[in-house]
């Protein structure tokens, strides 16, 4: 018996973990593409004339047990992935981009959908069934279903070779961050860098039997030492390691890969009618079109570099009073940190003691209960993919009137709790962990014969891992990544949709980091931060004025991080519309390019980000990195609709909860004016940012 081909026989048919062998994967995919298969056929073979409910809906709901399967192993291969499991993906990968393209060029199967699409007046549709169908119509034309057969087979290939190339680049990041460490028995090399640090330095030399202390390039190694180490010369040494990253010339470079990912991806844009991929992409985003992109990037460049500048005038004053004439990309972090520490008398290491992680998530925890009435039970019966991850039963609480998207009622009933989702959250980095932080999703929402089927939400990050004598603490910028992937997985679980392929963070792109950004806001109000930030030891509250400090401080380099954000979404962009010119170019010369608008430091000839720039190469963010900003302007003016109305305002809550639970159904603007009121203006993230 293969596991993951039957019906999970776990507590709300949760991943079997504990029982998936990775020789299970191969043969349940063949088995379950071909129950996929068969749905389809079913569907095709209907001799009913098509209908909305025999066609649309089917589709919709075929291969549920083949989606789960696929975030099974995709999510494992990101968060705790092996030699074997990823030698599996390259086996997989083509298996599963062969069989969408089989159902995307499905000629009988589209025949069909066009009929119900080109007859939908005579259906009477709900808004949401609207959606799907003009999404299940649209998705197949731009999957290529009005190609001709050669054209088809064309597409078909370059699939299949786009997802193949990006999971190698995947792995040969990894490959590449893994690969380098820094052995240091001295500990007079790390003079400025704090304790609590140098004992995570010391727990992973231990854990490869080496004397001393040893760095690494995953992020909670590299940060705090760029930011505190007064070797000058060991700050440039790990920021070049960390530069190169697949930009070495080794067998995981990823200079040549980039150039094959975005000649295929051009050649799919042209092969389907599109001038560019940009132009493919941006057709189903809210920004529409290449030109609005860098019109949008450009604004904001034109407002945020006079404040960059003058920010790394200051940051260069203080590297003068230490002797060094030339500021460089290496110093950046260690000195923004002294002159953080100067304005605001704020340093990370001083205020982590207030922020342990168990601390930190009940305090996000607390808000959700909050603002939308959700309370988290940790589960020890429901399998783990690791001894690090934890489980949490997620429940709403309502009161016994309430209904669907209904503000609680304020008379004297009895609350009344029912389940929403299971949240996994994974806080600690591993080897077979990819780097960064990020949301996902094992199971999504849908509704089927009365059934309310919830989701399974997980919540990966990279913190610095408790030692004996110290827990997990958190910097302040953690914090934020806690609460913005938090959002993400908000969205996720509040997720009350029909259809599966419109439910939680099912939305357009620039739309999707809306509820993440706007969570993030939280952590700079002294309201709030106070019911939290306690020291773990003495329970002492932060002090006011340090409360005062983080609110003063959170536009503190705002500049700096603008440009940064502004360069990324410049070279994704054309990256995206000017693949020609790579031609004639080396990736660094493009990246330089396109970047140097955007740049305060200058170049170093022997580093590049784009060979492990994983968001557009890998992830989703193809033509998309803009969004970003794009939600930041979203995120700004909803928190602000907050503040004039009070943070924990229940009936905006109330309208914010529609927001978030109404994933993809709706059109993003229209489902943003219905809660605000009007468009999101500009001016709100310029005046936040900027004052």
């Amino acid at each position: 018996m293969n596991i993951l081909t039957e019906k999970f026989s776990t507590p709300y048919h949760s991943a079997p973990f504990n029982q998936i062998k990775n020789e299970d994967y191969l043969p349940a995919f063949k088995k379950l593409i071909q129950k996929s298969e068969e749905e389809i056929n079913a569907i095709v073979n209907n001799l009913e004339e098509p209908t909305f409910k025999n066609t649309i809906e089917a589709l919709a709901f075929s291969g549920e047990q083949l989606d789960v399967a696929s975030n099974i192993f995709f999510n494992l291969n990101s968060a705790e992935t092996s030699d074997e499991l990823q030698q599996i993906a390259q086996e997989v990968s083509p298996i599963l981009t062969e069989y969408s393209s089989k159902i995307s060029q499905n000629e009988a199967l589209f025949n069909k959908i066009k009929k119900v699409y080109d007859e939908k007046e005579k259906y009477n549709l709900n808004e949401e069934q609207q959606m799907l169908l003009n999404e299940t119509y649209k998705g197949f034309v731009r999957s290529g279903a009005l190609l001709n057969e050669e054209d088809k087979e064309k597409l078909k290939k370059i699939s299949m070779d786009l997802s193949l190339k990006s999971l190698q680049f995947g792995q040969n990041v990894l490959a590449s961050t893994n690969n380098y460490f820094k052995h240091i028995t001295n500990k007079e090399d790390l003079a400025g860098i704090p304790e609590a640090i140098l004992e995570q330095y010391a727990e992973e030399a231990k854990e490869r039997n080496l004397d001393g202390y040893v760095l690494t390039l995953q992020y909670p190694s590299y940060i705090p030492l760029m930011t505190y180490a007064e070797n000058r010369e060991l700050r440039k040494e790990i920021a070049l390691a960390n530069g190169k990253k697949s930009f070495d010339g080794s067998e995981f470079d990823n200079q040549n890969l980039i150039k094959e990912l975005l000649n295929l991806k051009q050649q799919k844009a042209e092969l389907l009618g599109y001038a560019t991929y940009a132009d493919y992409v941006l057709e189903e985003r809210m920004a529409k079109s290449p030109t609005k992109v860098i019109d949008f990037l450009n604004e904001l460049l034109t407002k945020a570099k006079p404040y960059a500048e003058k920010e790394i005038e200051e940051l260069k004053a203080l590297a003068k009073a230490d002797g060094i004439d030339e500021i460089q990309g290496y110093d950046h972090a260690f000195y923004a940190e002294k002159l953080r520490k100067a304005k605001y008398d704020l340093n990370d290491e001083e205020l982590k003691p207030y922020f342990p992680l168990e601390q930190v998530q009940e305090a996000v925890f607390g808000l959700s209960k909050q603002l939308f009435g959700l309370t988290f039970e940790e589960r020890s019966d429901i399998p783990k993919y690791h001894e690090d991850v934890k489980v949490y039963e997620v429940k709403e609480v309502f009161d016994s009137a309430q209904t669907d998207n209904q503000q609680p009622s304020t008379d004297n009933q009895q609350p009344t709790t029912s389940y929403k989702a299971l949240l996994y959250v994974d806080y600690f980095p591993r080897k077979g962990k990819r780097a960064g932080a990020w949301m996902t999703s094992y199971k999504n929402q849908y509704k089927k014969d009365g059934e309310n089927s919830r989701p399974h939400i997980s919540i990966v990050c990279n913190f610095s891992k408790p030692t004996k004598d110290t827990p997990s603490l958190l910097t302040f910028q953690e914090v934020t990544t806690l609460f913005h992937e938090f959002g993400h997985a908000l969205h996720g679980m509040m997720a009350n949709t029909q259809y599966p392929n419109l439910s939680g963070t099912s939305v357009k792109w620039d739309f999707v980091e809306l509820p993440s950004q706007f969570l993030e806001n939280f952590c700079y109000e002294p309201e709030f931060l106070k019911t939290f930030a306690k020291h773990y030891k003495t329970g002492e509250i932060l002090p006011d004025e340090k409360i005062e400090k983080i609110a003063q401080s959170k536009n503190f380099m705002e500049g700096y991080q603008t440009l940064r954000q502004i360069g990324f979404g410049f070279l994704d962009m054309n990256y995206h519309t000017k693949v020609g010119e790579l031609e004639n170019k080396s990736v660094k010369e493009f990246e330089d390019n396109y970047t140097k608008a955007t740049q305060l430091y200058p170049a170093n000839p022997e580093t590049a980000m784009s060979p492990s720039f994983s968001h557009i190469f890998q992830g989703g963010y193809s033509a998309g990195y803009y969004s970003y900003k794009w939600a930041e302007v979203l995120d700004a003016d909803a928190f602000q609709y907050f503040k004039e109305n009070g943070i924990f305002n229940p009936e905006i809550a109330a309208k914010y909860k529609v927001l978030l639970s109404s994933g993809g159904t709706k059109d993003p603007m229209e489902l943003y004016k219905n809660f605000r009121g009007s468009e999101p203006k500009v001016e709100s993230l310029l005046k936040r940012a900027f004052g």
